[in-house]
């Protein structure tokens, strides 16, 4: 399992605005990328959203940042403060319930 981490601080009262340009443009681009397997964003009290996504093989985390990265830089960049930061690799610890 492997999973791809992009952040970025957004400007503060844009997290409904966040929202909704991800549910309508990034998910349709992430969940198309082979060995998809979950994504999730989360936003926190000091504005910092971060997105993660679990693939099942490490070129689709490779492959979501890559996309991820133009895809923000097109379409969010009004609602960020600076650049967006991303990561990929394997997941070494997990559990669910």
């Amino acid at each position: 399992m492997y999973a791809a981490i992009r952040q970025a601080r957004a400007k503060a009262g844009t997290a409904e605005e966040l929202a909704r340009r991800i549910k309508e443009g990034a998910i349709p681009i992430i969940s198309d990328v082979e060995g998809f397997m979950a994504y999730y964003v989360v936003y926190a009290g000091d504005d910092t959203v971060t997105a993660i996504s679990v693939f099942n093989n490490f070129a689709g985390a490779e492959e979501a940042n890559r996309r991820a990265l133009t895809w923000i830089d097109d379409n969010l960049g009004p609602l960020l403060v600076g650049q967006a930061s991303a990561v990929a690799g394997p997941v070494i610890v997990h559990t669910m319930a």
